[in-house]
């Protein structure tokens, strides 16, 4: 088969399921030819591994007019016997060839973004929920990366459970490197990486963190990811409660986010909605005891390796924290813990998964 997969999501912070799926699919298969979909800007920066693997540019933005006509007369021309959409956005007319969809959670459905106009945002949202459901029922298969997700698609679009298959995600071990977080060294910190948008859940945890600080005076936050208008209310309300310690890095570098699991007193997952949550995952490969949120999918992806809290309630984000910040023997169980049940994860299952997905529901009579 031709497969085409739509990997324009390569280098944003959702492209790693699309990265390491390319990646191990050019491990295990050697008789499939693949067209890679990836933006202009990211040509150069992804190369194949493998002859069967060609790259093409792929120059229509998600959520644009051209992106529903541009991108479909492209696909029409590059005649694939398969298109493999890792994400819900996608010329939703295109039906030239089976479609196989990974939807990674409805978390855009349930939450805004403050960040965005309010009415534009919610005119974007209503859209968004019609090309789910369209999505869902127009493609030959579907992919969640938890069973979570798998169970709110079908309570959501009315697709029946037979059309889904779960492939979950799984963690790498990050570079190492020489570069640390200057003002986390020799600091007992707690850490989050990721968004700050509100299904997050960061003022909850900034406000357990006000709590534990009477108990914890020389204990700091350290939020990171890259800023941007909602870091930035966050940084207002920290500065509006006259609250310390509290360090917003700005974007790390891979290399910088290892070194902060590793050094971390404990790594907060206080998510209100996930469609699998990775950074515990990573937090445990690299040693750190993690304390998670008890919503949607994080106890499936967790498992018994995580200490929960309910992510309404400040209080209880605080004791959750607090039992991992004092009992030692608690800690050390956890880390041992996180570490075995990282490897109960798999990418290469997942891309094995995925294959067997297009073996499936390929079109394989075709002469294109």
């Amino acid at each position: 088969m031709r497969i085409a997969i739509d990997a324009r999501t390569l280098r944003t912070s959702t492209g790693r399921y699309v990265e390491r799926l390319i990646h191990y699919l050019q491990k295990i298969d050697d008789r499939n030819d693949y067209i890679i979909l990836l933006k202009p800007k990211d040509m150069d920066s992804w190369q194949a591994d493998n002859p069967r693997f060609q790259k093409v540019a792929c120059p229509f933005a998600e959520f644009s007019f051209a992106e529903q006509l541009g991108f479909k007369k492209q696909l029409e021309e590059l005649r694939p016997d398969l298109v493999h959409f890792a994400m819900v956005q996608q010329p939703v007319w295109y039906r030239a060839s089976p479609v196989v969809t990974t939807m990674q959670d409805l978390t855009t459905v349930r939450f805004n973004n403050p960040d965005k106009n309010p009415v534009v945002f919610w005119v974007k949202q209503q859209i968004y929920k019609w090309v789910n459901k369209k999505v869902a029922r127009k493609s030959a298969h579907i992919i969640t990366i938890s069973e979570f997700v798998k169970r709110d698609l079908v309570d959501f679009t009315g697709v029946s459970p037979d059309k889904i298959t779960v492939t979950l995600e799984s963690a790498d071990e990050l570079p190492k490197g020489n570069d640390p977080v200057k003002e986390l060294v020799g600091k007992k910190f707690i850490m989050y990486i990721g968004r700050p948008t509100p299904h997050k859940n960061l003022r909850r945890l900034i406000d357990a963190f006000e709590l534990l600080q009477q108990k914890h005076p020389e204990l700091i936050l350290a939020l990171a990811g890259k800023k941007d208008g909602n870091y930035a209310r966050h940084e207002a309300y920290v500065t509006e409660r006259g609250m310390t310690n509290v360090v917003f890095t700005g974007f790390v570098s891979d290399e910088q986010l290892r070194w902060m699991y590793e050094h971390a007193a404990v790594y907060c997952f206080p998510s209100l909605s996930e469609g699998f949550g990775l950074p515990g995952l990573e937090a445990m490969l690299h040693g750190a005891p993690v304390a998670s949120s008890t919503a949607t999918c994080l106890p499936e992806t967790h498992g018994d390796a995580a200490h929960y809290f309910d992510p309404y309630s400040t209080e209880d984000m605080a004791r959750a924290i607090d039992e991992l910040l004092t009992d030692e023997k608690r800690r050390r169980d956890l880390i041992k813990k996180g570490k075995q049940h990282v490897k109960t994860f798999s990418w290469q299952r997942m891309a094995e998964q995925t294959l067997a997905v297009y073996e499936r529901y390929g079109r394989k009579d075709t002469n294109s």
